[in-house]
């Protein structure tokens, strides 16, 4: 090829290139790539995006992760407390010693020191004297609601000094008593079970979440209950944008009759209560799982196919469809190839922002006993289960709602950087 040919190639390529007043060549960037560039500049949807991918990578895995059955029953370790040192067993042992000695206390086996004594004593003169001097007369009787605070004030008194004598051992046990206390002991460490085809002593295990009700270990409830219930709100939240992309996309392109059909279809499944929709399915058909992805998709496309519809007629005028229409393109090729992927952007946020609200409406199913049944469990099921007894077993709500919460917070911060950084003219500029 001559040097002419050569020059002249290279003066046709750069006249076909876009350049800008210095007629240097200008890069096309893609909205999504610009999208991230914004998205990258947003601390707090960052943060979100690293604690979803963190969830998501752990609750994938969970089969493969050194935890315990999350189905495992040991009705020894009922209620055992959270401990990052102690064992199954340590924690048994004393449980069983605190049964014990407070059995032993209230049946007055305690040896009282003369510190002891003497506060009570004081507690007590001191809630008489309350009644006695000077809003009583000498001699007149106290009511029954001031000898029932006298009593009060004292038992108060006795029940504090009398955990601190149990705690520092200062309670007499029976000959029974202490053979009780030393084949526990005994049992906790020889006991046994088969687990996986292996013999391991049972009562060594350790429980940093604590057990539930039937001990199951929590930890391994909430890695699988968060595998749940991201489940549901990944599936559904895709499920119920499909749904609306498909009938907001047809009705904005095709208008007239079928764009009034779809619409009043759609202000028709508004007027109607939601989550007794729902409710009813569950209530009709049973508690099942794919039933519960049904249901709760089938009543929440509606929000999408109007927000696609009004893109899809925003952009259906266009040079680029104009154009594909002259080409003899057909209406579904227009719809699915040039019009839904320019509406991207705004099915990305909005399916983010739907998924919080899927694994809200599961964890109200769970607590109405609608939701996910045993052995399987959600956090909303989770949650549901610990309420009864969360003053004495706080562990069992706190954390599976920790962890429900912190993920709803990290989807919701996602799902507002996502938005800010697909809408160039937000008003929040990154």
């Amino acid at each position: 090829m001559s040097n002419n040919e050569t020059k002249h190639e290279a003066q046709t390529t750069t006249e076909h290139k876009a350049t800008n007043e210095f007629e240097q060549p200008l890069k096309g960037t893609s909205l999504y790539l610009d999208a991230w560039r914004r998205l990258k500049k947003n601390k707090m949807a960052i943060a979100g995006l690293v604690i979803v991918a963190v969830y998501t990578f752990f609750s994938a895995m969970a089969p493969l992760l050194p935890i315990y059955s999350y189905k495992e029953q040991n009705m020894e370790h009922i209620h055992l407390p959270p401990s990052l040192s102690k064992t199954a067993g340590e924690l048994m042992l004393e449980r069983e010693l605190n049964k014990i000695t407070t059995l032993a206390a209230k049946e007055g086996r305690v040896d009282w020191t003369e510190e002891d004594k003497r506060l009570i004593k004081e507690a007590v003169e001191k809630a008489r004297a309350k009644y006695t001097a000077p809003s009583s007369a000498e001699g007149e009787e106290l009511t029954r609601k001031e000898r029932d605070a006298i009593t009060d004030a004292e038992r108060k008194i006795t029940q504090e000094r009398r955990d601190i004598a149990v705690a520092e051992g200062r309670v007499n046990l029976t000959e029974e008593e202490k053979q009780q206390i030393a084949q526990l002991k005994e049992r906790i460490a020889t006991e046994t079970k088969v687990l996986d085809g292996e013999e391991r002593k049972i009562h060594e295990r350790r429980y940093l979440f604590g057990t539930d009700y039937v001990g199951r270990d929590m930890l391994a409830r909430t890695i699988w209950g968060g595998q749940m219930s991201i489940a549901i709100g990944i599936v559904g939240g895709i499920t119920s944008v499909f749904i609306g992309l498909f009938f907001g996309s047809i009705a904005g392109y095709v208008g007239g009759k079928t764009d009034y059909i779809i619409m009043r279809i759609v202000d028709i499944m508004y007027s109607m209560p939601y989550m007794m929709l729902v409710i009813i399915l569950m209530a009709l058909f049973g508690r099942n799982i794919l039933l519960m992805f049904v249901a709760l998709s089938l009543v929440s496309w509606l929000t999408v196919a109007r927000v696609v519809r009004g893109q899809i007629i925003s952009l259906k005028n266009s040079e680029y469809v104009e154009a594909a229409r002259s080409m003899g393109a057909s209406p579904a090729r227009i719809i699915f190839r040039h019009l839904v992927p320019n509406t991207f952007g705004i099915i990305i946020v909005y399916t983010t922002l739907r998924i919080p609200v899927f694994i809200q409406m599961e964890a109200f199913l769970s607590f109405l006993g609608l939701g996910i049944s045993a052995p399987y469990a959600s956090w909303g099921s989770l949650i549901g289960d610990a309420v009864e007894g969360m003053n004495v077993y706080p562990w069992r709500l706190f954390f599976p709602a920790a962890a429900m919460t912190i993920f709803l917070f990290a989807m919701n911060f996602l799902g507002d950087g996502l938005r800010d950084a697909f809408d160039p003219q937000s008003k929040n500029k990154l």
